[in-house]
């Protein structure tokens, strides 16, 4: 099984799993190759769903770009709406930066969102069932 492949069958079910239980799932894949690591929900640093920490100096990663502005040298600037679902990600200095390894982390954050209401919105309908 490729990582893509991998990557999106454990998107397309996020819903039905738990915080811890999905951690344990993406920690799994990753270490045995069929996720990337740029390609999780979850944040096996913090433990938490990947736009609930993303703001944090360990994610930052000038090597690899990950919310990096090369030409300012810069960490970029997060922002997250849990409400509208929208992910942003800049640098305070020039308002650009982005780059490949952020667009993916972009993404990942906008999953991760999407996953948290999908469980919000089934509970809503489980309780009221």
């Amino acid at each position: 099984m490729n990582t893509t492949t991998q990557a999106s069958a454990t998107r397309l079910t996020p819903v039905s799993r738990t915080l811890p239980v999905l951690l344990a799932m993406e920690d799994d894949a990753e270490d045995v190759g069929r996720l990337s690591p740029d390609d999780r929900l979850t944040c096996h640093v913090h433990g938490r769903w990947i736009h609930q920490c993303v703001a944090s100096p360990l994610h930052v990663n000038p090597v690899t770009r990950h919310r990096w502005c090369r030409t300012c040298a810069t960490a970029l600037t997060v922002s997250i709406d849990e409400l509208s679902g929208a992910v942003t990600m800049s640098c305070p200095r020039c308002g650009h930066g982005g780059s490949a390894a952020s667009a993916r982390l972009t993404a990942a954050c906008r999953a991760s969102l999407a996953a948290v209401r999908g469980r919000s919105a089934g509970g809503s309908r489980q309780r009221a069932a």
